[in-house]
């Protein structure tokens, strides 16, 4: 593994091809992007700490060789990093693009210049949203929450998110964000709750030296910060009413005044405004402006509370805990007792309460095995006669007889999200073990 010509703050681009005379071209080129390149030979160089990478650029018979002869370490990480076939035949792409072990871009030869740095431009994009926390479960309430982000995402509609505190609204706007079409500009949330009313103006519109007692130097504010990208306004309805009549008119008009200037200013923004306050009663108790409601309230998304989504628990919880083992903590390991505790519990927190509880389970249980005992005392309280985590019995069938037709179907989808569990969620992994065509399971998955 060839680790030279690395650029600082840029993750490296993987190229595994049987033809040195193409790798050590691709590299040059990839270097001349200004991409770290590493010409990969070795499966067995690999650490066991995924690297950060950007994108692999392989052949499709290499890529077979690579998996084939790859550690379940290794396939992780190919079935997660943005993949580049070169694909030398209109039919060889056909059939790639319905190869869906991860992220797998089938790209025509010659590759150009002009194409690569797309191309790598889209991938670190991808990684950089992959990394983040993501909208973790099969559930079909998150299920419909990401088709309504990839519906409106490419579009510059004002998006309002509802949902209870600690749901993860601030995650969907970060994701509408990076699936857009403004995702390589910034991103700039602000909570509206949070800010003194007095000071709110100046923090969205940025104000003159001068302006007030204070302004002791120009200050840009969030719009003028999120120039070409996305504003997040959290906490939208703790808003006061007379600064919701400023933001109204730069909804309106697309254009603000920094305070104490008197020059008028573009907004190029995208707006995802978010509240856990029901907006609909705050305008009928004359607590929130109609007109803005309405203005914001142009594609609404629904957070769904962690409580009506139970079975999304074991996924959270590997990814939250994914997060410990990049630390250097061993991998927890929950009980299945531990876990039929937590399906019992309220989550009046949410998965924020949920993150909460891995973060001290980490430090207080180093060895990584968790019992119900270890669990603090108010997630214990229904630990006796809580629901366990939902299971099928293929074969008892009740005294009072039962549906068939819907029983089956409970027991597909029972399946379908265990091997979904044991694929960490990637669908064509899940669809092999299931030993289905993966566009079936994702009809499967559309009209659950």
């Amino acid at each position: 593994m060839n680790l030279e010509h690395t650029t600082q703050g840029v993750d490296p681009v993987w190229v595994f091809h049987s033809d040195t005379a193409l790798v050590t071209d691709l590299c040059h080129r990839i270097r001349f992007l200004d991409y770290p390149a590493i010409e990969f030979n070795d499966p067995k160089a690999l650490g066991k700490q995924d690297p950060a990478l950007t994108a692999i650029i392989t052949d499709p018979d290499s890529h077979a060789a690579l998996r084939a002869g790859a550690s379940r370490h290794l396939r992780t990480l190919l079935d997660s990093t943005p993949t580049l076939l070169l694909a030398e035949s209109p039919e060889q792409r056909q059939a790639l693009a319905s190869r869906t072990d991860g992220p797998i871009w089938p790209v025509e030869m010659p590759l150009k210049r002009a194409r690569l740095a797309h191309l790598l431009s889209q991938a670190a994009q991808y990684r950089g949203c992959q990394r983040r926390q993501r909208l973790t479960g099969s559930s079909a309430s998150i299920a419909k929450v990401r088709r309504l982000i990839e519906q409106v995402a490419s579009f510059d509609t004002n998006v309002l998110v509802t949902g209870e505190s600690g749901t993860g609204k601030e995650l969907v706007a970060r994701t509408i964000h990076d699936l857009s079409s403004r995702a390589a500009q910034p991103f700039v949330p602000i909570n509206c709750g949070a800010i003194p009313g007095d000071l709110l103006e100046s923090e969205l519109f940025g104000h003159k030296k001068g302006a007030f007692t204070g302004a002791v130097n120009d200050r840009q504010g969030r719009f003028e910060l999120a120039e070409g990208g996305t504003l997040f306004l959290d906490e939208i309805g703790d808003m006061a009413m007379p600064m919701q009549v400023k933001l109204l008119r730069v909804l309106q008009e697309r254009t603000f005044q920094p305070v104490g200037s008197s020059e008028t200013r573009v907004a190029d923004v995208r707006i995802v405004a978010a509240t856990h306050r029901d907006l609909k009663r705050a305008v009928e108790r004359g607590e929130f402006r109609e007109d803005l409601y309405y203005r914001l309230n142009v594609f609404p998304i629904e957070m769904p509370a962690l409580r009506k989504r139970l079975e999304d628990i074991p996924g959270l919880l590997r990814e939250l805990v994914l997060g410990y083992e990049h630390r250097g903590s061993k991998k927890l390991r929950l009980q299945p007792c531990a876990l039929n505790a937590l399906a019992g519990y309220a989550w009046p927190g949410n998965v924020r309460e949920l993150g909460n509880l891995v973060e001290r389970l980490a430090i207080l249980h180093p060895t990584g095995v968790v019992r119900v005992d270890d669990l603090p005392e108010k997630y214990r309280v229904n630990a006796s006669h809580a629901s366990p985590m939902p299971q099928t019995n293929l074969t008892h069938l009740p005294e009072s007889g039962l549906i068939l037709k819907e029983h089956l179907q409970k027991i597909e989808r029972s399946l379908i999200d265990s091997a979904l569990e044991r694929s960490n969620g990637v669908v064509a992994r899940a669809a092999r073990m299931l030993n289905m065509r993966r566009t079936t399971l994702v009809e499967k998955l559309r009209v659950a």
